[in-house]
């Protein structure tokens, strides 16, 4: 086996659970091989270079193997090689998500309760009082 569909290589390699996800991908542009944007039919050997994108994070790796068969994790780590530059920048973005701030954090107070929204009733000026439609020019609450 010389040659192996891209999509079929990115699925024996685990980078994607399911090769119909690898096409999807590859499909928004997220894989080149050897620089230019693949599609799922295109054919990868031994040597060539592959940037795809998982998340956040950039990976370039090389192929070192092939196979049509997804097998355990030691077996497909075997089919490629990360280069120093894709583990550099995956440690430089673990440490960068390990050193921010955590989202909720940022949230000072939550949804209001019940009592918390009768007193924004009262005090808005265009309070929503006696009606219950949403509509600006149905005054008097009617709905209809």
């Amino acid at each position: 086996m010389e040659r192996l569909r891209i999509d079929k290589w990115l699925w024996a390699a685990r980078f994607y659970k399911t090769r119909t996800l690898a096409a999807d991908e590859i499909g928004k542009h997220r894989v080149q091989v050897n620089a230019e944007v693949a599609k799922a039919s295109r054919e990868v050997k031994v040597g060539d270079l592959v940037t795809l994108r998982q998340g956040p994070v950039q990976r370039t790796v090389v192929v070192r193997g092939l196979s049509g068969m997804r097998g355990p994790a030691p077996v497909a780590q075997q089919l490629y090689e990360e280069t120093p530059e894709s583990l550099a920048a995956q440690a430089a973005a673990r440490e960068q998500r390990r050193l921010a701030s955590e989202p909720a954090l940022a949230i000072e107070q939550g949804r209001p309760t019940k009592r918390e929204r009768r007193k924004l009733d009262e005090a808005s000026p265009r309070g929503w009082g006696k009606r219950w439609s949403a509509s600006v020019d149905d005054e008097e609450g009617g709905g209809g």
